[in-house]
């Protein structure tokens, strides 16, 4: 989401165990967003049309248990909120105020959830307890926050320079980091969104300003690359492939190693269903494929009309399609909490 709105502090909207020391922890100065005010849903008439409503397959809220996040929640105008969905309702939220974006969040196998929230990244527990908080330095933004073991958590802070950091959270030391190439240094919004490791220790990044995907080693040397337009996250799966999500005329494709297309959907390959701004996707241990599928390129009144996550089988067979929007609001990051594996250890990672 590119946008840009009046910065508030940030602080928790539930009430935090704790005194002033923890609601300090989450307040964030006033800082410039340096955004990208043409991709702003509500900057320009938009000519596209949510398609109607049609019937959907699968349970609905009841399909899966999910910890889910959204970026642009309640169209800006107040709380963004985490959702933890059990047995088809709503069983846990937090939420932050003032013009965050909540687009990463990973719970933990000790129930703690990472999150980023646009000027920071934090770890609440489930009594509501902030843990551990980062938060960005003026002029700069995260969108990445992914746990590497419990004790330390993978940051993407776009800026000028950007920064790929991990950070050991007990110590609060930046153990690695690495200076990484961007098309518009000045506008911190669009460079990047998701970036994950790999099993062999790499870091996969989409450039979704530099339209392509890179992997790169722990020093920084760029060790692969695929072209990929305005490329929202991607993700090295068990099979050497590398999955990716396009912010832009949304889709979702699977590369191999020499960057040949192996599978894909595009905008309008799923019947009933349109692909709008394809943010999150991950691949399920069944080998289906999960897409979360943002409504941002269109006017904010047809929103509840978009198809917010998918389920598809590797036939591209839809199995499940969650529209409730007065629930949930967009989606932007989803983890489906029946999957089976350890989350910090990237087993969720297919």
């Amino acid at each position: 989401m590119r946008m840009r709105l009046q910065r508030h502090s940030l602080l928790a909207t539930l009430v935090l165990l704790g005194t002033s020391t923890a609601l300090a922890v989450l307040a964030v100065g006033a800082q410039p967003t340096g955004g990208d005010q043409a991709a702003q849903p509500s900057a320009q008439p938009s000519t596209q049309t949510a398609a109607p409503p049609v019937d959907l397959p699968g349970k609905g809220l009841a399909q899966h248990p999910f910890l889910y996040c959204g970026e642009w929640q309640n169209k800006g105008k107040s709380d963004q909120t985490m959702y933890v969905v059990r047995n088809g309702k709503v069983a846990w939220t937090y939420s932050i105020s003032g013009d965050g974006e909540l687009g990463d969040c990973t719970m933990l196998s000790n129930g703690d959830i990472v999150f980023s929230r646009r000027f920071g990244a934090s770890e609440v527990t489930p009594d509501k307890k902030i843990v551990w908080n980062y938060d960005a330095p003026p002029k700069t933004e995260i969108h990445t926050a992914y746990p590497i073991g419990l004790d330390r958590v993978l940051i993407m802070q776009n800026g000028d320079p950007a920064k790929l950091m991990v950070i050991n959270k007990k110590s609060g030391k930046v153990e690695r980091q690495l200076i990484l190439p961007t098309a518009h240094p000045d506008m911190i919004h669009g460079q990047f969104r998701h970036v994950r490791t790999t099993e062999k220790g790499t870091f996969l990044v989409a450039h979704m300003d530099l339209g392509k995907v890179v992997e790169y080693d722990k020093h920084g040397k760029e060790i692969w690359s695929v072209p990929a337009k305005s490329a929202w996250a991607a993700v090295r799966l068990k099979n050497g492939n590398t999955l990716i999500s396009g912010n832009e005329n949304g889709y979702v494709r699977e590369v191999n190693q020499k960057g040949e297309t192996v599978w894909e959907i595009n905008k309008n390959d799923l019947p009933g269903i349109t692909l709008y701004t394809v943010q999150e996707v991950d691949r399920l241990a069944n080998g289906d494929t999960v897409i979360c599928n943002w409504p941002g390129s269109l006017p904010i009144e047809q929103w509840p009309n978009v198809v917010q996550v998918i389920e598809v089988t590797p036939d591209k067979k839809v199995v499940w399609a969650l529209r409730d929007f007065d629930t949930l609001g967009p989606a932007t990051s989803i983890q489906l909490l029946d999957e089976p594996g350890i989350p910090e250890n990237g087993d969720l990672q297919r």
